[in-house]
């Protein structure tokens, strides 16, 4: 059984998406009953690009979502969210998510502190781990900040975009640091 993607339901059916051609590459958005439900890099983990029928709509919600990253890649803080409601939403997910969107622009934050703050608010052990593994599956890149969360001492652990879209973004909003680094991958000798 492969990797559980969020839009795999969705094998069977075409699901619409507008797209914005952003500094970083085309960014797929999709929308369902007046929320945002994704907003996906080309070629994301978890995205199925095959199952999408590609628009290009600036009416609406679309053309809300539109103005909000025209505002953020003209290097400003959008002063508003568009109505979110994320695909692939469990409890944990949604309180990591919640987590996210209070983490400021131009500010990052650990797994380990996510875990630490989920963990007081809940009287439960959480660990940086599956603070990971929700970041990871969050489906509406960027308004989501999921950028913004580095590993411990300035490791730029995963994202779904990409490691080169991740640091871009982090410098956009000022928030990249010489101390982050890429770790390198161990190989394992017998």
């Amino acid at each position: 059984m492969g990797k559980y993607s969020l839009m795999e339901e969705l094998d069977t059916k075409k699901i619409n998406a507008a797209y914005y051609d952003s500094p970083l590459g085309r960014i797929f958005i999709t929308v369902r009953d007046g929320f945002v439900t994704g907003l996906y890099f080309e070629k994301q983990k978890y995205f199925h690009e095959e199952n999408v029928i590609k628009q290009n709509i600036n009416s609406g919600l679309y053309g809300k979502v539109k103005n909000w990253l025209d505002i953020y890649f003209s290097g400003e803080e959008p002063n508003f969210i568009p109505p979110l409601n994320p695909d692939g939403t469990t409890p944990f997910r949604k309180k990591v998510w919640d987590v996210l969107l209070k983490i400021p622009y131009g500010k990052t934050m650990t797994y380990g502190e996510i875990a630490r703050l989920i963990g007081a608010e809940s009287g439960k052990n959480v660990s940086a781990q599956a603070v990971g593994g929700a970041v990871g599956h969050n489906p509406i890149s960027i308004i989501v900040p999921c950028h913004r969360v580095i590993g411990a001492n300035g490791n730029l652990t995963g994202y779904a975009g990409g490691i080169d879209i991740k640091i871009a973004l982090l410098k956009r909003e000022n928030s990249y640091s010489e101390k982050f680094y890429i770790p390198v991958k161990r190989l394992h000798t017998i």
